[in-house]
């Protein structure tokens, strides 16, 4: 489902580059495995942020092979503004396994800032659990009061865990903010 709403993302984009970003983003399948495959493909520019090195390097490596000289992956920390410095604003953000792993209060401030980081129209794509209490419908309004407009909600597949959300922003991109933090993880990181 995500990469479905990647995909979507790609194919409404204007003509001309692309910024993407994606945060927490794992071995990078959801960007990586798209763009690829994507008729946008020299269009993208764009970094993935992951903290666990080895899951860092398999998606270089599946950059690498894919042939995407323009998507960056980094091995560092994704909490901060500062992992979007010199990509922000973005044209589509990628905020997947995060919601589940931080507090509602992060969840709000993060959705909160997101104007900072995207471009106008941009489209965030976000992931979380609908285990009790399902915060999902809360954070879709959350998204409204930011100045997002939904694109896309789709519940779990079966057998699956996590919805998958897509909004697009409405409201005037704002300056990034070297330093904000946008949330902060709990626990294991057992959530999504």
């Amino acid at each position: 489902m995500v990469q479905d709403q990647v995909r979507a993302a790609l194919d409404h984009a204007p003509p001309g580059p692309i910024s993407v970003a994606s945060l927490c983003a794992g071995r990078g399948h959801d960007v990586v495995d798209v763009v690829a495959a994507h008729p946008r493909r020299t269009d993208v520019r764009g970094r993935l942020v992951e903290f666990e090195p080895t899951l860092t390097e398999h998606a270089r490596q599946a950059a690498l092979t894919a042939g995407l000289d323009g998507v960056e992956i980094v091995t560092g920390d994704a909490s901060t503004t500062d992992a979007l410095a010199g990509i922000a604003p973005v044209d589509l953000l990628l905020l997947c396994g995060i919601f589940g792993n931080v507090s509602n209060a992060d969840v709000r401030a993060c959705i909160a800032q997101l104007p900072t980081v995207c471009a106008a129209e941009a489209v965030v794509v976000w992931t979380r659990h609908r285990r009790p209490p399902d915060l999902t419908p809360t954070i879709r309004d959350w998204f409204a009061q930011a100045g997002f407009d939904e694109l896309w909600f789709g519940l779990p597949e079966p057998g699956g865990v996590s919805t998958v959300g897509a909004h697009r922003m409405t409201t005037a991109p704002q300056p990034l903010v070297a330093g904000t933090r946008l949330f902060t993880f709990l626990g294991d990181g057992a959530g999504a």
